[in-house]
């Protein structure tokens, strides 16, 4: 059962999902959106020292409210809703796809900023799509533009899998490691 007090988690969270306003998707982002770039080894890739890098963008919540994030897809009118693990109780809504990112997130966010350490994240995610949109990220410096800027987001990237000193190293060693050529 919901408080008294209209400004309290359990109201805002149980707000009528259709019809949300610019400044309330905005605000629901800055609390529990994020703006990723991942970056990790791909065999196929023929550029970047064959580390594919991945922008994208997701919301949580808890699955019994996963109603907030259908809005907010139909409200982008772009990405996919999924559970964040197998046995997971919290749902993604996701956007991973260049383009969508590109016309319709980044425009919505320039738009409407956010107000918390959050838009220095945006603004990084900004860049880097805008330079992987002019193909930055198949060049040498480019690429290590944009990686040192998505290792720069997100605290730091503390939860990332590889350090930056292993994604920028050698790419043909670090292959034959994966491969376990070498020793």
């Amino acid at each position: 059962m919901f408080g008294d007090n209209p400004s309290s988690g359990d109201h805002q969270q149980g707000r009528p999902h259709r019809g949300l306003t610019p400044d309330y998707v905005a605000g629901f982002i800055d609390g529990e959106g994020c703006f990723c770039v991942s970056v990790h080894p791909h065999p196929t890739v023929r550029y970047g020292n064959r580390w594919l890098i991945a922008p994208s963008f997701h919301a949580y919540q808890h699955r019994d409210n996963v109603g907030i994030l259908e809005a907010i897809r139909d409200f982008f009118g772009h990405g996919h809703i999924c559970a964040k693990g197998p046995n997971s109780s919290v749902m993604t809504y996701s956007v991973y796809r260049r383009e969508e990112l590109e016309s319709v997130i980044i425009p919505f966010f320039d738009q409407y900023p956010l107000i918390s350490k959050k838009q220095d994240d945006f603004l990084k995610f900004r860049e880097i799509v805008t330079l992987m949109q002019r193909k930055a990220h198949r060049k040498d410096v480019g690429f290590q533009t944009i990686v040192e800027l998505a290792f720069a987001m997100n605290q730091r990237g503390k939860q990332r899998r590889y350090r930056l000193e292993e994604v920028m190293r050698n790419p043909q060693r670090l292959h034959a490691e994966q491969l376990g050529l070498m020793s």
